[in-house]
């Protein structure tokens, strides 16, 4: 508001110009109907109010001219105060739809952010013997989710995630991510095994593209691909199942390495799951290791050349400082500068430490 009533110094600026040169110029030149430029500056920065007052000032100003020259008011300078009047009373009516529909989308923007924030939980920071950061970039714009997913809960004495990310992008996807992580929550007071949540998402997915509506062209053909980690409390060791999903970033003592499923599983929601598709892989996982979990998004991003994003010889390149959140940071703007540009597929990191 402050930066809209500087900016009036603009059209009232124009107006005493406008007025001054019109009388300067005498009768035989018609400088008035520039007026009407005044209400027009204003109503690009400021409301109906101001941009009304401009509008009378200037109708104001045309009235005045005629007065200091002798003239008096003839049927030309009527129609000249009338053709402002109108004018400017277009330019108010036009800033207030404009501002209902800006408080309008405002709203509609909060409502979406509240909506985006209730789906993806941000993680904790701590939980457990971890410390965790996380970061999503969605490919579309004013979204803060879409297609990729991540989430966090406490089973077994362990600490539970998962990362996945559902096919398609954007907005399109939330409704699968939706149902994949309402049943990723509700398997946290069941205590199920890792094999057994496998089982019980696969189903889950599977059953829900499945009763979907034959007029759904999406529903065939959606699937979901997941990466399911358990980090117990008591041992200095990751628990994994890969569900056709990238494998996992290990730094360990400044070398980096890839924790590479001996066995990956199908997708979920291709078919309905079989345990003999899944493998629990275990890995070493001590104190001061990190672990860095991402999506296809961050892998496949392309530069202008068309070259994918090199993670792990970025991340061989980090310094090593300032631990998960500045090593997300870091891939995030690493990212952003080797892409040049928004992405074109949504994207998700998460960092994790496993603190003494």
């Amino acid at each position: 508001m402050q930066a809209s009533h500087a900016f009036l110094v603009i059209p009232l600026a124009l107006i005493v110009v406008i007025v001054i040169a019109d009388v300067l110029t005498g009768k035989g030149v018609q400088l008035g109907p520039l007026l009407v430029v005044a209400p027009a500056v204003t109503s690009s920065f400021a409301g109906p109010r101001l941009t009304g007052l401009m509008g009378v000032l200037a109708v104001a100003g045309q009235v005045i001219v005629p007065f200091i020259e002798g003239a008096g008011i003839t049927p030309g300078l009527q129609i000249q105060v009338i053709g402002i009047a109108v004018v400017s009373g277009f330019l108010v009516a036009l800033r207030s739809v404009r501002d209902l529909r800006e408080r309008q989308l405002v709203q509609t923007r909060s409502v979406a952010v509240a909506a985006q924030e209730v789906l993806i939980r941000p993680l904790p920071q701590r939980c457990g013997r971890l410390r965790m950061a996380a970061d999503y970039i969605a490919a579309e714009q004013e979204a803060q989710i879409g297609g990729d997913l991540y989430a966090a809960t406490r089973a077994n004495g362990a600490t539970r995630l998962i990362i996945g990310d559902v096919r398609g992008k954007g907005l399109a996807a939330i409704k699968d991510t939706s149902h994949l992580l309402g049943a990723f929550h509700s398997s946290a007071y069941r205590n199920l095994s890792l094999l057994d949540l496998v089982m019980d998402l696969g189903n889950a997915m599977h059953w829900s593209w499945a009763a979907a509506p034959d007029d759904d062209p999406e529903a065939g053909e959606s699937f979901v691909t997941a990466l399911l980690l358990d980090f117990p409390d008591d041992l200095d060791q990751v628990e994994t199942i890969s569900c056709g999903h990238p494998p996992p970033l290990l730094l360990r003592n400044g070398n980096v390495s890839r924790l590479e499923a001996r066995s990956p599983g199908l997708p979920l929601g291709i078919t309905a799951p079989l345990e003999d598709q899944y493998a629990v892989d275990t890995f070493g996982f001590g104190s001061g290791d990190v672990l860095l979990l991402y999506t296809d998004g961050v892998i496949e991003a392309p530069d202008p050349n068309g070259a994918f994003y090199p993670l792990t010889k970025r991340v061989e390149a980090w310094d090593g400082a300032g631990g998960p959140e500045r090593l997300v940071r870091y891939v995030h703007e690493d990212l952003l500068n080797h892409t040049r540009g928004p992405l074109g597929d949504d994207a998700a990191l998460i960092a994790i430490q496993r603190l003494p």
